[in-house]
């Protein structure tokens, strides 16, 4: 059977403080216990977790992924960045253009995110974390569709986007330019099988669609570390 998205993973040098942020700022229950180290809960069973876990790499340049936070209204978008400065978000360039109408942010450890404006339609029919933007090639937007069997909802000039059968938050890769990768990504996905799949079988399906091992192997807790087309690192849970 396929893997499917569990989580969307922060590399975080405070992860409680972080989940507290991102818990508190989308309302989504904090969990804290020795399986799910620190993670907040989707409101439903059909979306995703976003765990945090430790990490002392310091933060070189922009990450390669980032949240877009959709808005119903004018008003709506400036009550969601006033909360995020509240608790403990800051405003960031990026190279944004004054008449551009998405808010760039940062998170407490430097993360970057953005609330784009209302009436985005490419956003419409996801959710308040309508995407997760990446950057990246249109290879590895095809691999991701083919990984977790999650149709292209997007594919025009190299800029793809592929979004859950069930709806939800899209996840988007930019095409290029790609800027080099430096170090080990602060976000990375995290895909957990059923309890009676072949768990070898799935590594060898994702191996055969493009995806290599890193050098360390299987990593703590029965995950397989794992890089897509594009060398961004992965884990694929051993079934529980």
């Amino acid at each position: 059977m396929t893997s499917q998205l569990f989580a969307i993973c922060f590399n975080a040098t405070q992860p409680s403080g972080l989940a507290r942020f991102w818990s508190e700022f989308l309302g989504w229950e904090l969990v804290d216990d020795p399986d799910d180290d620190v993670a907040i809960l989707p409101p439903d069973t059909a979306g995703f977790r976003i765990r945090f876990l430790p990490s002392q790499e310091p933060k070189i340049g922009q990450n390669r992924a980032h949240f877009d936070l959709t808005s119903a209204s004018p008003a709506d978008q400036q009550q969601t960045v006033a909360r995020a400065l509240e608790l403990g978000g800051q405003h960031i360039d990026v190279g944004q253009l004054p008449e551009e109408g998405h808010v760039v942010l940062a998170d407490p450890d430097g993360n970057e995110f953005c609330v784009i404006e209302a009436g985005n339609k490419f956003l419409a029919d996801t959710g308040f974390i309508g995407a997760l933007a990446c950057d990246g090639t249109q290879e590895v937007g095809y691999f991701w569709s083919k990984a977790l069997r999650w149709p292209l909802v997007w594919d025009q000039d190299q800029e793809t986007a592929i979004q859950s059968p069930n709806g939800g938050t899209k996840i988007t890769w930019g095409g290029p330019p790609v800027a080099p990768k430096t170090g080990t990504n602060r976000l990375y996905f995290e895909l957990a099988l059923p309890a009676d799949a072949d768990w070898d079988a799935e590594v060898d399906r994702l191996l055969s669609l493009g995806a290599t091992r890193t050098d360390t192997g299987e990593g703590d807790g029965g995950r397989m570390l794992m890089l897509d087309p594009d060398g961004n690192e992965f884990s694929v849970q051993r079934p529980r």
